[in-house]
């Protein structure tokens, strides 16, 4: 009969094989989180914006809230919670503009029918997870959107824009 070959020699070789394996996927794992967050950042905000845009072409608010602080709210509920709290309704804008001059229009007409209406998410910034590769520089990530605000029936008053 055959003995087996002595594997008291073997012992370490199983875990240095999986830190040898371990430690690259790791890092290969980390890379593609890094990569893709951001764009999953930008896709989110780009769905944000556009559903606020929506909201506010068809003049609907919230109640105790004017125009442009209705928009905000919607964007920030659907920014799936990166837009949070005071600091992201503060990286929120909203602005109308003339259809005629492309002028941006403030004070009580600003969001008369016919004017376009602007919805944006600007320089949100995200920190990566392992920055190797580059420095230490957060990702700046925008999103824009806007749309013609619509006509309102007769008799029908805009909400106060601001």
């Amino acid at each position: 009969m055959q003995s087996l070959p002595n594997r008291g020699k073997q012992a370490g070789h199983a875990m240095l094989e999986f830190a040898l394996v371990f430690t690259p996927l790791m890092a290969l794992m980390m890379a593609i989180i890094d990569y893709s967050m951001p764009v999953f950042l930008r896709a989110t905000f780009v769905h944000a914006v556009r559903e606020g845009v929506r909201y506010g072409i068809t003049y609907r608010t919230e109640a105790g809230l004017s125009h442009a602080e209705s928009i905000k709210r919607v964007v920030q509920n659907h920014a799936m919670g990166f837009l949070g709290g005071s600091a992201g309704l503060a990286r929120i804008q909203v602005k109308f503009y003339s259809p005629i001059t492309f002028n941006e229009v403030t004070g009580p007409t600003a969001n008369a029918s016919g004017n376009i209406l602007e919805v944006s998410v600007n320089d949100y910034e995200w920190n990566q997870i392992v920055p190797i590769w580059r420095s230490a520089l957060p990702v700046r990530i925008s999103a824009i959107s806007s749309d013609r605000l619509e006509t309102l029936p007769r008799g029908v008053v805009a909400p106060a824009p601001f």
